[in-house]
Formats: structure tokens, C-alpha cells, sequence
């Protein structure tokens, strides 16, 4: 088994672990020669690293996406874990268990997708319910869809994340659905497990998570709402309205254009499935946000890009752990040896004991 895992490192310890490499940059130190900048990853986090010695000698060693070993030291620097590489050397493929360096769900993927038929199970209407069922009967998109990540890295980014994510969406679908009456839960539901579709194609995640040259060009939006279309031609039956329904909630699911919708929400349940969207991926970076920062002192994470603001490690604010006691001085053998005087009290029964021990 891999030894050891980002999440087991702790600061001002020298550590020798293997890693895959995420990021790959070389840059130009003050006197011109070469240092590398790296992002290293295993299935438990990421961390930042430097290579500022003998950078020259692994430059062409390795690449992004190549497994490293490398041994050095692990500091806090501008209050993120930082590691200044030591040594590195290139470890082959055969050497490595993929296991130990991709994210994945703790939840097993065949049970989520069983639990995803359940809900497609609960659909009442008919139209819908056959779209999705024949829509998840094609075994390359089911396989797919239980196996990609969400994101590629803002949330729910590791195997299994994207269907993780809508099976918390149908909870919380189920829930707003019963409490808004004019809601269609049906529609509601359909979208929520619709609307992210098109990133088992847009994503890449065989090795590292990225994006495929259609998804650069197209987006998960876009492929979505093809795949959703393409089905639909196989269902004659299907009521034109409710398509173009179905296909808003997937255009519409950001919310705003400057964010990647085609078009906003224009009716309550294309509303309703951004703001659910939005909310679940929000508190999946806020957890994720406090777990990754156990290193760093203090009760604020460090910033984040997409909430545009740090958090604070709520746990810690309400229970600081205390300080750890300092040690008694020793004290010299002499002194040990020597019988303290007590304090003088104003105590008669205090002054008796006092002339007591004296005459010890």
C-alpha cells in the first residue's frame, strides 16, 4: 500500500513518498537557472511542490501525468503546505497501484447507481420515465455516468462524484418538490438527473481529470442536451412542451449567462434545479475547503477562487484545542535533593507547621 498519503503529511517532517504529477511547470530562478514548480496528487488531496536544486539534472525525466518519487521537506509557506523537493526520480507505471492515486467516492458505485434506478423507479410520469430508462439502458453511458467526476476539480472531483452529486440533488429535490405544491416533482427530477450528463463526455479521468477536445469546444451543456435530443427521436410518443422543458433545465442549470447558461431559469422548476445545483456544489467546496486546511494554524482556510471568500473552520472556532503544557524545568541534582522552605503565611496553624519542618 502507498506510503504516505497527502492527508497523512504533517509540517517540518522530511518525507520520501510517490505521487502523480498534476502540474508541470519549469521556471527561471533570479540567476537564470531552472527550478520546477509542481502540483502533486494521490487519492487523498493535492499539494503544492518546489524543486529549486538540481532541477536541470529530471527536467526531461518526467512529464504531467507521470508517476514521481521524491523525498523532501514539508513546510507551511504563506500559510499552504508547501514541499521543497529534495530528490526525484520517475517511477514506472508497472510499479503502481492507480488506486492509490485517483479520488473516488466513499460510497460504492454499482450500489449508487442501483440507488439512481430507485428514483428513476419513483418518476410517474410516463413520458419521463421512458426517456430515462432508456436514456441509462445504453451500458456506456451507465458505466460512465457511475464512474466521472463531477468537476474537474471545483467539487465532487473524484470517481463516482458526478453521480454522487445528483443522488444528493434527488434528496434534495424530493424535499423542495413536497414543499412547493406547484412544483412538478416529476420534471424536477428528470432534470436534476439530466442536467450534468454530458460531462461523462466532456471529462477526462483515466488518468488524471481534465477536459476532452469536445468538451473544450462543446461543453456539458451542449452535449447533454444532444444526447437528451438524440434519445428523444426514439421516443415518437414524447410531448413536445415537456421537451422543451426538459432541454431549458439543462441549458438554464448555471443560472446566468456570464456563467455558462445559453439561457436563464424561466419557470419555477428550471429555478429550483440551479438553486439546488448551486447550493450542493457550494457546501461540497466548503467541506472540502476545511478538511484539506488541517495543516494550516488558525481558524480560516486559505482563499477560495470559486466562493470568492475563506471559510472558517467552524469545529476549531467553537473548540480550540489548548495549548500543549510546557515541561517542567529539570532542576539540578542539588536542588531535587534540598527541602523547599514553604511560603511564610500569617496562619497559626500554618506557622506551627512551618517550625516543624525546619526542625526535620
Amino acid at each position: 500500500m502507498k506510503s504516505p498519503y497527502v492527508s497523512e503529511l504533517e509540517p517540518n517532517q522530511t518525507i520520501t513518498g510517490t505521487f502523480l504529477v498534476h502540474h508541470k511547470d519549469i521556471r527561471q530562478k533570479k540567476s537564470g537557472e531552472p527550478y520546477l514548480s509542481l502540483i502533486l496528487v494521490d487519492r487523498t488531496g493535492e499539494l503544492e511542490a518546489k524543486m529549486w536544486d538540481n532541477a536541470s539534472e529530471v527536467l526531461d525525466a518526467f512529464e504531467r501525468d507521470d508517476f514521481v518519487r521524491v523525498k523532501g521537506l514539508l513546510q507551511i509557506f504563506q500559510n499552504r503546505p508547501q514541499l521543497t523537493v529534495h530528490k526525484l526520480l520517475a517511477v514506472a507505471d508497472s510499479e503502481i497501484d492507480f488506486a492509490d492515486y485517483f479520488p473516488a467516492s466513499k460510497r460504492d458505485r454499482d450500489e449508487m447507481f442501483l440507488e439512481l434506478r430507485g428514483w428513476i423507479a419513483s418518476v410517474g410520469n410516463p413520458h419521463l420515465k421512458a426517456l430515462l430508462e432508456l436514456i441509462f439502458a445504453d451500458e456506456q453511458v451507465a458505466l460512465a455516468f457511475r464512474t466521472a467526476p463531477a468537476a474537474k476539480s471545483v467539487h465532487h472531483a473524484w470517481l463516482g462524484g458526478l453521480i454522487e452529486h445528483v443522488l444528493s440533488l434527488c434528496h434534495l429535490a424530493k424535499f423542495t418538490a413536497a414543499h412547493y405544491p406547484d412544483v412538478d416533482a416529476d420534471l424536477l427530477l428528470a432534470g436534476v438527473i439530466l442536467h450534468d450528463i454530458g460531462k461523462i463526455h466532456e471529462l477526462t479521468y483515466s488518468r488524471s481529470f481534465g477536459y476532452s477536445t469536445e468538451g473544450q469546444l462543446l461543453g456539458h451543456i451542449m452535449i447533454g442536451v444532444r444526447m437528451v435530443d438524440d434519445k428523444l427521436r426514439d421516443l415518437p410518443d414524447f410531448p413536445p412542451p415537456l421537451r422543451n422543458l426538459l432541454l431549458h433545465m439543462i441549458l438554464s442549470h448555471h443560472g446566468e449567462l456570464e456563467y455558462g447558461s445559453p439561457k436563464v431559469p424561466l419557470f419555477a422548476e428550471a429555478m429550483l434545479l440551479h438553486h439546488l445545483d448551486n447550493l450542493d456544489s457550494k457546501m461540497e467546496i466548503v467541506r472540502g475547503m476545511v478538511e484539506r486546511d488541517r495543516l494550516i494554524e488558525g481558524v480560516w482556510t486559505g482563499y477560495s477562487a470559486p466562493l470568492d471568500r475563506s471559510v472558517l473552520k467552524k469545529r476549531k472556532f467553537l473548540d480550540p484545542q489548548p495549548p500543549a503544557p510546557r515541561p517542567a524545568p529539570v532542576q539540578p541534582k542539588a536542588a531535587q535533593s534540598a527541602k523547599p522552605l514553604p511560603q511564610q503565611t500569617s496562619s497559626p496553624f500554618a506557622a506551627k507547621l512551618q517550625n516543624a519542618l525546619r526542625r526535620d
